[in-house]
């Protein structure tokens, strides 16, 4: 696989598990109460890294770059759009706790 690829397969990988991680970080300060805002603006900083690493990718192959499909590919899309859909019940609980439906440890 040529390096340039990897490199921007494993960007998405790795950026996408740092904002999952984050958010994981936000939603246990929410339970204790404690502020969540900038856990949350970091977990988005690294989503934005995380997707323009896939624009490019995808940029690349519409203009005519061919890629081998591979697994580590389809890894980086897999991590990329489950932490999209962890963020956005991460963010929606934090609500929850915000408004005080959600019992706080």
């Amino acid at each position: 696989m040529e390096e340039e690829l990897l490199s921007t397969i494993m960007t998405i990988i790795m950026k996408s598990g740092q904002a999952k991680d984050a958010c994981y970080r936000a939603l246990q300060a929410a339970k204790k109460g404690e502020e969540t805002a900038t856990l949350l603006q970091e977990a988005t900083d690294f989503m934005n890294e995380a997707h323009q690493a896939q624009t490019t990718l995808m940029s690349q192959e519409a203009s005519g770059v061919e890629f081998k499909l591979s697994l580590l590919v389809v890894h980086a899309q897999d991590h990329l759009m489950t932490t999209l859909t962890y963020m956005d019940l991460v963010k929606e609980l934090i609500a929850l706790y915000d408004q005080g439906q959600i019992k706080r440890d």
